[in-house]
């Protein structure tokens, strides 16, 4: 089950490529989405039309897997498509403008980096997740923003799921997890990998099985 509201999400959150070609695109994700608890649509290179485009695309796929989808950087995109959610940097608008044109059913979230203090005021404006890194070295995204597994830790009381970002392999992700990551979000890691769908299912095994008799997401 791919949950829409955020209190019950625990797994995968994969975040695209970028790619100024959308058939490729949908192509590449489609292997991924039955192993992904959410989706992010995230393409720093590309218009707004294209991005217009690709979002639109990408809602057709997902909501086809009922994986929710979020637009980073630009809630304004995400409410113009129909999108589940918006996920916002420190340069990308306030949050509580964002809660308020999305409404309280989407998902929202904030890149809260390294610090413990600006996800607090995240969960504060309505934030529905926090997400922290880089944990590890990333050739995604430059950054001198460095976050250790002992801030997850410390974020446990936030009472809203915590991403971590960031470098995230197969081998270092059951780290993040035991530190208390609920959902481990990766780029490079699952679409840079000649197998994104293997991949996918090697970070899921980071996660402990659910107990005997447990329900939920």
């Amino acid at each position: 089950m791919h949950p829409t509201r955020a209190g019950d999400a625990r797994g995968l959150y994969a975040i695209t490529p970028d790619m100024t070609d959308t058939g490729a695109l949908l192509a590449r994700v489609a292997g991924v989405l039955p192993y992904a608890t959410w989706l992010q649509y995230r393409n720093k290179a590309a218009g707004r039309a294209l991005r217009r485009e690709q979002v639109r695309a990408l809602l057709t796929v997902c909501r086809a897997q009922r994986v929710p989808l979020i637009v980073n950087d630009d809630w304004r995109l995400a409410a113009e498509c129909g999108a589940n959610g918006a996920h916002l940097g420190e340069d990308d608008g306030e949050l509580a403008a964002a809660r308020a044109a999305l409404g309280q059913g989407s998902i929202l979230g904030a890149s809260c980096y390294d610090s413990l203090e600006l996800a607090r005021q995240a969960v504060a404006a309505g934030a529905s997740y926090v997400a922290f890194g880089a944990f590890f070295p990333t050739s995604t995204k430059a950054t001198t923003r460095h976050a250790p597994p002992s801030l997850l830790r410390e974020s446990a009381g936030l009472g809203v799921p915590l991403v971590a970002i960031g470098g995230i392999t197969p081998d270092n992700a059951a780290a993040l997890v035991a530190a208390g990551a609920d959902l481990l979000a990766v780029v490079g890691g699952v679409f840079g990998a000649d197998d994104p769908a293997g991949a996918a299912r090697a970070l899921l095994r980071a996660f402990p099985p659910p107990a005997p008799g447990a329900t939920g997401a």
